[in-house]
């Protein structure tokens, strides 16, 4: 992917304004980028605890979107999330002396589970900083792994501030939710697990779609499959309103992008990129995508009522885009990264109950 064109080169569904060749600028020069290398070890490092999440086909998406479509299905990951792998990553490497200060985190409860979950597998004591509209079953994931729980308010904190007074306070360390060279690292040990399941199956992939916040997950993706599927495509999918990171690669810097009504995919609601996954996005993504919400809840009642799986909102990113034609699919292979499953039953109800 790297030294050539953003050409439309697999149709109407990579219509890309980017330059892929385009060296970082300014702040990317100087940060901590991890590669492939790192990946790589991540896999090897978190490869004891993490579930190696399969990837599945199914004939009726195939059928309806004229495309042979991979599901990987990190909704079947510890604790119901991608997010584990990332956090595991990060805190399998805190010195064993260090362990006891604990570790410190914010997040609407993805991150705050993975960070959770692996902190107890290193018996570290957590402490999670959530909003206070944080969905009931991440609320409830989370200090099931017996971590602490510290409210904000969306609309009138800065949760990133509270957490870094609460790691002064404590010693504590701070596990950033996406601008971490060892969370990205982590993270894209999935797109490692697609390019070689692909390959197992004797198929080579066009694109892998992954939902994009901060751009950790979408970022890692992007890294390891650049060089394990070199001629594949990655695609990020945000929220209408959220979609930072597809602003931000126009623009050719960091731009937030406007927000205003909290949009039903609560986890991927980061108003701007990190500036870690920023650089790699830069080298290493195809293009980006902004969805609505009527396409994240159709997504959510397909994938329940005819895959008969279970996603939340943000997870069903990409297979919004899908189906909704914003990236078409036709003619194309595909995998979909379906990115957690930690939703309340009453919204996957709500959501089926809406498009009877």
């Amino acid at each position: 992917m790297h030294g050539r064109d953003a050409s439309n080169s697999l149709g109407p569904g990579f219509a890309i304004s980017v330059r892929l060749d385009r060296p970082p600028k300014g702040e990317c020069m100087t940060l901590n980028l991890p590669v492939f290398a790192d990946v790589e070890a991540a896999a090897a490092r978190i490869a004891p605890y993490a579930v190696k999440t399969p990837l599945i086909e199914n004939a009726v998406l195939n059928d309806r979107l004229g495309a042979r479509v991979f599901l990987k299905l990190e909704t079947l990951q510890r604790t119901g999330s991608f997010k584990f792998r990332g956090a595991l990553n990060k805190i399998s490497q805190i010195a064993p002396q260090d362990r006891v200060k604990g570790v410190i985190a914010f997040s609407s409860g993805n991150h705050a589970q993975g960070v959770a979950a692996a902190a107890a597998l290193f018996s570290i004591p957590a402490l999670i900083v959530m909003p206070k509209d944080v969905p009931a079953a991440k609320l409830e994931g989370t200090k099931s792994y017996g971590a602490e729980v510290v409210f904000y308010d969306r609309l009138r904190d800065d949760r990133e501030a509270i957490a870094l007074a609460l790691c002064e306070e404590r010693g504590a360390a701070l596990v950033r939710p996406f601008d971490d060279p060892d969370i990205v690292a982590g993270q894209g040990t999935i797109g490692l697990e697609i390019a070689q399941q692909a390959a197992a199956r004797g198929v080579a992939l066009d694109a892998v779609l992954a939902p994009c916040s901060g751009g950790g997950l979408v970022s890692g993706i992007a890294l390891a499959i650049s060089a394990a599927s070199p001629g594949t495509h990655v695609v990020s999918v945000e929220p209408e309103n959220y979609d930072g990171m597809r602003r931000s690669l126009a623009a050719g810097k960091r731009i937030a992008a406007p927000g205003g009504t909290p949009s039903i995919a609560d986890a991927l609601m980061a108003p701007i990129p990190g500036e870690i996954p920023f650089a790699l996005a830069q080298r290493h993504l195809t293009d980006t995508f902004a969805i609505s919400d009527d396409d994240l809840t159709a997504a959510v009642a397909y994938a329940a009522r005819t895959l008969k799986l279970i996603v939340e909102p943000s997870g069903t990113a990409g297979l919004a885009a899908l189906m909704s034609g914003r990236f078409s699919a036709s003619g194309k292979v595909v995998t979909v990264v379906l990115t957690g499953a930690n939703c309340d039953f009453l919204a996957v109800a709500q959501a089926c109950a809406a498009l009877q």
